[in-house]
């Protein structure tokens, strides 16, 4: 979905050269803009925003089911939740992988002649790729490929059962997908993905899982790691409900006096959850006409009569109304209109 290996491996540089391995479990989210070198399609553009979880140090299930809820959670509260759905799978510790490589590879070895050049180009360099084919021959050939439940040991089908156990607790609903898997090496244990069927092929929305060798691969040493990507743009385009835009307040000064005034009122309103709008320089009719092309919902006046008064005029922007109002009692009357 992403370059969230990329992504990771730069976030587990830094665990490692910052020598943070004092701080696990070292739990981090981080935002920013990636790129892909290949043809834009619909929810999967050139450039494209992610944010991202990460908690390193932690061997335990319970970092796999925090992990996972949180991504829940950012879901339910975006609103998307219900046309999203969470998909599972293991990919066991590296004894099991290793097993279920072979496996593949012994699997696909005798049905070459059915199988895709990228699939035959992966089948010893990264077998459990061909699983997540999305040729025509290659997925007739993955539904009868041996199952990765068959190769787990103990330990791995333990470890996957208290992490879907410890879902279930929390009333997430998930999807056990088999043919999840991620290709590189140093993923262990959990994979899983929430998924959508409303942008097309692209349906992955946020994608995951344990990486268990990937500080060792990078020179560290063995520290277990979980984590998670989601792309902005596909979330965003999930979103339906989107909350309306914030129109600011205009505070407008009237005369030398009042700007110093004006600044500190302008910073009491934010204080209290204003979004206020003032210009730096310009007369009061420019200053309104910046108002407007602002779409400032109300105009606060105040000039030096105002100021020996302690009040300003409060413009209603919409309903060209306006009154005058004691600077005590501003952020109220304010409440009213915005």
């Amino acid at each position: 979905m992403t370059l969230r290996p990329e992504y990771t491996a730069g976030i587990c540089r830094a665990f490692i050269s910052n020598g943070l391995q004092q701080n696990v479990p070292f739990k981090v989210f981080a935002a920013g803009p990636m790129f892909r070198y290949e043809r834009p399609q619909k929810g999967r553009q050139r450039q494209f925003h992610q944010i991202d979880i990460e908690c390193i140090g932690a061997a335990e299930a319970k970092a796999d089911i925090e992990v996972i809820a949180i991504g829940a959670l950012i879901l339910q509260a975006l609103g998307v939740m219900e046309s999203c759905a969470l998909e599972i799978n293991t990919l066991g510790d590296t004894e099991s992988r290793q097993a279920y490589r072979r496996a593949l590879v012994d699997y696909f070895s005798d049905h070459k002649a059915n199988l895709s050049e990228d699939s035959l180009d992966r089948l010893e360099r990264n077998p459990l790729r061909i699983l997540d084919s999305k040729d025509k021959g290659d997925r007739v050939l993955v539904e009868q490929a041996p199952a990765f439940t068959d190769y787990l040991n103990a330990f791995s089908s333990e470890f996957f059962a208290e992490v879907l156990e410890g879902l279930s607790l929390i009333g997430i609903d998930y999807h056990l997908n088999r043919r999840l898997v991620r290709g590189l090496d140093y993923y262990t244990h959990t994979a899983f993905e929430f998924v959508t069927t409303a942008l097309g092929a692209q349906g992955a929305v946020i994608a995951g899982g344990r990486y268990d060798g990937l500080i060792e691969t990078l020179g560290g040493k063995p520290t277990p790691g979980i984590g998670w990507a989601g792309g902005i743009e596909r979330l965003a385009m999930l979103v339906e409900n989107v909350p309306p835009i914030i129109r600011p307040v205009a505070v407008i000064p009237v005369g030398e006096a009042a700007e110093r005034v004006a600044a500190k009122l302008a910073h009491e309103l934010r204080e209290s959850g204003v979004s206020v709008e003032m210009a730096f320089k310009g007369n009061v009719g420019k200053r309104m006409k910046r108002a407007n092309k602002l779409n400032a919902r109300a105009a606060v006046l105040i000039g030096e009569d105002e100021l020996a008064r302690e009040v300003c005029t409060l413009r209603d922007l919409d309903k060209g109304e306006q009154q005058e109002v004691a600077l005590s009692n501003l952020t109220a009357a304010l409440a009213q209109i915005i």
